[in-house]
Protein backbone atom coordinates (compact mmCIF):
# COMPACT_ATOMS: atom_id res chain seq x y z
CA UNK A 1 0.00 0.00 0.00
CA UNK A 2 1.53 3.97 -0.83
CA UNK A 3 1.72 5.91 1.76
CA UNK A 4 -0.72 9.02 0.67
CA UNK A 5 1.26 12.23 0.13
CA UNK A 6 0.47 15.83 1.55
CA UNK A 7 1.55 18.26 -1.04
CA UNK A 8 0.35 22.12 -0.36
CA UNK A 9 -2.58 24.66 -1.50
CA UNK A 10 -1.26 27.83 -3.12
CA UNK A 11 -3.45 30.07 -4.99
CA UNK A 12 -6.33 28.45 -4.47
CA UNK A 13 -4.77 25.50 -6.33
CA UNK A 14 -3.43 21.99 -4.84
CA UNK A 15 0.00 21.78 -5.87
CA UNK A 16 2.35 18.65 -5.01
CA UNK A 17 5.85 19.90 -4.07
CA UNK A 18 8.81 19.67 -5.93
CA UNK A 19 10.60 19.02 -2.37
CA UNK A 20 12.43 15.73 -1.66
CA UNK A 21 11.99 16.43 1.91
CA UNK A 22 9.11 14.84 3.57
CA UNK A 23 7.40 14.34 7.53
CA UNK A 24 5.34 11.77 8.57
CA UNK A 25 2.14 12.03 9.89
CA UNK A 26 1.46 9.49 12.28
CA UNK A 27 -1.64 8.13 14.06
CA UNK A 28 -1.41 9.10 17.38
CA UNK A 29 -3.45 6.02 18.48
CA UNK A 30 -1.45 3.56 17.08
CA UNK A 31 1.77 4.84 16.20
CA UNK A 32 1.12 4.01 12.11
CA UNK A 33 2.43 5.96 9.49
CA UNK A 34 -1.04 7.69 7.93
CA UNK A 35 0.40 9.80 5.33
CA UNK A 36 3.87 12.11 4.60
CA UNK A 37 3.56 15.42 4.21
CA UNK A 38 5.70 17.56 1.34
CA UNK A 39 8.20 20.15 3.05
CA UNK A 40 7.86 23.24 0.99
CA UNK A 41 11.23 24.40 -0.82
CA UNK A 42 11.95 27.72 -0.14
CA UNK A 43 10.78 28.90 -4.06
CA UNK A 44 7.20 27.29 -2.56
CA UNK A 45 7.32 29.24 0.10
CA UNK A 46 7.71 32.01 -1.78
CA UNK A 47 5.00 31.27 -4.30
CA UNK A 48 2.81 30.96 -1.12
CA UNK A 49 3.42 34.39 0.05
CA UNK A 50 3.53 35.79 -3.09
CA UNK A 51 -0.41 34.62 -4.02
CA UNK A 52 -1.06 35.51 -0.48
CA UNK A 53 0.59 38.76 -0.97
CA UNK A 54 -1.92 39.37 -4.62
CA UNK A 55 -4.94 37.99 -2.79
CA UNK A 56 -4.82 40.37 0.12
CA UNK A 57 -5.65 43.84 -1.69
CA UNK A 58 -8.94 42.64 -3.68
CA UNK A 59 -10.08 40.69 -0.26
CA UNK A 60 -9.19 44.13 1.80
CA UNK A 61 -11.32 46.29 -0.80
CA UNK A 62 -14.52 43.49 -0.54
CA UNK A 63 -17.54 44.81 1.47
CA UNK A 64 -18.06 43.85 4.63
CA UNK A 65 -21.12 42.29 3.80
CA UNK A 66 -19.59 39.88 0.33
CA UNK A 67 -16.79 38.85 2.89
CA UNK A 68 -20.22 37.85 5.38
CA UNK A 69 -21.45 35.76 2.72
CA UNK A 70 -18.32 34.09 2.30
CA UNK A 71 -18.26 33.58 5.81
CA UNK A 72 -21.68 32.01 5.67
CA UNK A 73 -20.67 29.41 3.31
CA UNK A 74 -17.76 28.59 4.55
CA UNK A 75 -19.94 27.47 8.30
CA UNK A 76 -22.52 25.84 5.82
CA UNK A 77 -19.44 23.76 4.57
CA UNK A 78 -18.24 23.32 8.03
CA UNK A 79 -21.84 21.81 9.48
CA UNK A 80 -22.00 19.55 6.02
CA UNK A 81 -19.05 18.02 7.06
CA UNK A 82 -18.15 18.40 10.84
CA UNK A 83 -18.41 14.08 11.32
CA UNK A 84 -15.89 14.14 8.51
CA UNK A 85 -13.40 17.03 10.29
CA UNK A 86 -13.65 15.25 13.13
CA UNK A 87 -12.67 12.32 11.74
CA UNK A 88 -9.82 14.05 10.50
CA UNK A 89 -8.74 15.43 13.96
CA UNK A 90 -9.50 12.07 15.62
CA UNK A 91 -7.04 10.47 13.06
CA UNK A 92 -4.37 13.05 13.08
CA UNK A 93 -4.72 14.22 16.94
CA UNK A 94 -5.46 11.28 18.82
CA UNK A 95 -8.84 12.82 19.89
CA UNK A 96 -11.88 11.04 20.92
CA UNK A 97 -14.24 11.26 18.37
CA UNK A 98 -16.97 13.59 21.19
CA UNK A 99 -13.76 15.88 21.71
CA UNK A 100 -12.90 16.03 18.32
CA UNK A 101 -16.33 16.75 17.50
CA UNK A 102 -16.56 19.46 20.43
CA UNK A 103 -13.47 21.05 18.68
CA UNK A 104 -15.83 21.42 14.98
CA UNK A 105 -18.68 22.96 17.02
CA UNK A 106 -16.12 25.79 18.24
CA UNK A 107 -14.83 26.73 15.29
CA UNK A 108 -18.26 26.98 13.85
CA UNK A 109 -18.92 29.33 16.71
CA UNK A 110 -15.67 31.04 15.89
CA UNK A 111 -16.97 31.32 12.28
CA UNK A 112 -20.69 32.44 13.47
CA UNK A 113 -19.32 35.51 15.13
CA UNK A 114 -17.21 36.22 12.01
CA UNK A 115 -20.39 36.42 10.08
CA UNK A 116 -21.46 39.34 12.54
CA UNK A 117 -18.53 41.37 11.87
CA UNK A 118 -20.60 43.92 9.30
CA UNK A 119 -22.74 44.61 12.27
CA UNK A 120 -19.77 45.20 14.36
CA UNK A 121 -17.28 47.05 12.36
CA UNK A 122 -20.21 49.68 12.44
CA UNK A 123 -18.68 53.12 14.44
CA UNK A 124 -21.34 55.18 16.61
CA UNK A 125 -22.61 58.72 16.31
CA UNK A 126 -24.02 60.64 19.61
CA UNK A 127 -25.64 64.37 19.46
CA UNK A 128 -25.10 66.54 22.45
CA UNK A 129 -22.90 64.33 24.85
CA UNK A 130 -22.01 68.08 26.58
CA UNK A 131 -22.65 71.42 25.16
CA UNK A 132 -22.20 71.87 21.39
CA UNK A 133 -19.66 68.84 21.37
CA UNK A 134 -21.31 65.85 19.10
CA UNK A 135 -18.92 62.20 19.42
CA UNK A 136 -18.67 59.64 16.92
CA UNK A 137 -16.35 56.75 16.62
CA UNK A 138 -15.06 54.81 13.20
CA UNK A 139 -13.69 51.14 13.66
CA UNK A 140 -10.90 50.94 10.99
CA UNK A 141 -8.60 47.83 10.66
CA UNK A 142 -4.96 48.42 12.36
CA UNK A 143 -3.23 47.63 9.22
CA UNK A 144 -2.09 44.39 7.46
CA UNK A 145 1.09 42.56 10.10
CA UNK A 146 1.05 40.09 7.28
CA UNK A 147 -0.34 39.56 4.17
CA UNK A 148 -3.19 37.18 4.45
CA UNK A 149 -1.92 34.13 4.56
CA UNK A 150 -3.74 31.68 6.05
CA UNK A 151 -0.71 29.25 7.67
CA UNK A 152 -0.39 28.81 11.40
CA UNK A 153 1.39 26.42 14.05
CA UNK A 154 -0.98 25.58 16.57
CA UNK A 155 -0.64 23.49 19.66
CA UNK A 156 -1.34 19.31 18.31
CA UNK A 157 -5.10 19.80 20.40
CA UNK A 158 -6.26 22.86 19.27
CA UNK A 159 -5.94 22.79 15.32
CA UNK A 160 -9.82 23.33 14.91
CA UNK A 161 -10.56 26.26 16.90
CA UNK A 162 -6.83 28.23 15.75
CA UNK A 163 -7.81 27.45 12.25
CA UNK A 164 -11.19 29.11 11.92
CA UNK A 165 -10.11 31.55 14.57
CA UNK A 166 -8.61 33.66 11.62
CA UNK A 167 -12.10 34.18 10.35
CA UNK A 168 -12.56 36.81 12.20
CA UNK A 169 -9.65 38.72 11.43
CA UNK A 170 -10.33 37.79 7.46
CA UNK A 171 -13.97 38.72 8.01
CA UNK A 172 -12.88 42.33 9.36
CA UNK A 173 -10.34 42.30 6.35
CA UNK A 174 -7.27 42.21 8.40
CA UNK A 175 -4.44 39.39 7.65
CA UNK A 176 -2.93 39.60 11.13
CA UNK A 177 -1.06 36.02 12.71
CA UNK A 178 -3.09 34.03 15.25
Amino acid sequence: MTTPMIGHFIGGNPMASRSERTSEVFNPATGAVTAKVALATPSELNAAVAAAHAAFPAWSQTSPLRRARVMFKFKELLEQNADRLAELITREHGKVFTDAKGEVTRGIEVVEFACGIPQMMKGEYSEQVAGGIDAWSIRQALGAWALGACVGITPFRHVQIQGVAGAKRRQAGRADHA
